[in-house]
């Protein structure tokens, strides 16, 4: 994606651009390793959670931009200016709509008894729920997260195992009724193939949570 636009940034600005691609931890260790010699000016990664380590390894220097603060909101932007937000993410629960007539539709919902044995979700682990973690801890407080979490591992139809593709695919095996992935997983499956998911998204809903609170 990126790269279809690097050729026209340089046309217009004379700026030749030398990207360097990899992982986020790749690229955060890579600019900790360099340190003051790194010859990175731009740090493109993705998710809240990564942006906030890479700024507190102290990775990240201020930027004064008029164009920045006016076009994006200031909560989406560092308010010192150590990053700025292009883009969201959707943390989507998706559920089969072959099994579930009233699907949850907060993310409270997903700890609630009823979804015993029926929820699918990566990794507690793993830096997009670590993000939802953080955000559940800053809008409830620590123990109304503790107690979410306990009440999710409760719910789990399996131990938590692979990406997010892995819990559509969930969906659609029967092996759970609802799953916790990021909203572009499905759109994947439906614009290439995905094995265990693309042929059967239309058996698979989705809702976006929380629109009426946080």
């Amino acid at each position: 994606f990126l790269a279809d636009y690097i050729p026209e940034f340089t046309e217009a600005t004379g700026i030749k651009v030398n990207r360097i691609e990899g992982s986020a931890d790749e690229l955060i260790a890579r600019l900790k390793a360099e340190g003051p010699n790194s010859p990175a000016d731009i740090l493109l990664t993705v998710d809240a959670g990564r942006i906030w380590l890479a700024d507190r390894e102290e990775l990240l220097a201020p930027v004064q931009s008029e164009v920045l603060t006016e076009r994006i909101p200031a909560h989406l932007r560092h308010p010192d200016g150590h990053w700025f937000g292009f883009s969201q993410r959707a943390r989507v629960i998706f559920y089969s709509k072959e099994r579930v007539a009233e699907p949850p539709r907060t993310y409270a919902e997903l700890a609630d008894p009823k979804w015993k044995g029926k929820l699918c979700i990566r990794s507690s682990s793993n830096v997009y729920n670590l993000s939802l973690m953080g955000s559940i801890i800053a809008h409830e407080g620590e123990a109304a997260a503790r107690e979410w979490a306990a009440g999710v591992l409760a719910n789990l139809a399996r131990p938590p195992e692979g990406g997010d593709t892995d819990q559509l695919a969930g969906i659609v095996s029967g092996v759970c009724d609802v799953a916790l992935t990021n909203s572009y997983y499905y759109a994947r499956a439906v614009a290439e193939d995905v094995k265990g998911v693309t042929g059967s998204t239309d058996r698979i809903g989705w809702v976006f949570p929380n629109q009426e609170t946080t």
